[in-house]
């Protein structure tokens, strides 16, 4: 993904969380927009773990929304 701007779009509008997916089958979910920083061809993740991911921009493929959670029956 070399143009970044629908990732930007992403985070400049009302947030909602959503997976990045890359090109070595790689998937980072960002939870919320402190989570991910966007440069000029790098994006830098922090995931869950706490620990930092900085890919190439070429490396990204897609964007989606994380997979729905079912609520529970009884």
């Amino acid at each position: 993904m070399l143009n970044l701007n629908p990732l930007r779009d992403r985070l400049n509008g009302p947030f909602s969380p959503f997976v990045i997916h890359l090109s070595d089958g790689r998937k980072f979910t960002v939870p919320h927009r402190d989570f991910i920083a966007v440069g000029k061809g790098v994006v830098s993740i922090v995931d869950e773990r706490d620990s930092t991911h900085t890919v190439d921009a070429l490396r990204i493929v897609s964007i989606s929304d994380p997979p729905r959670k079912h609520a529970k029956t009884r």
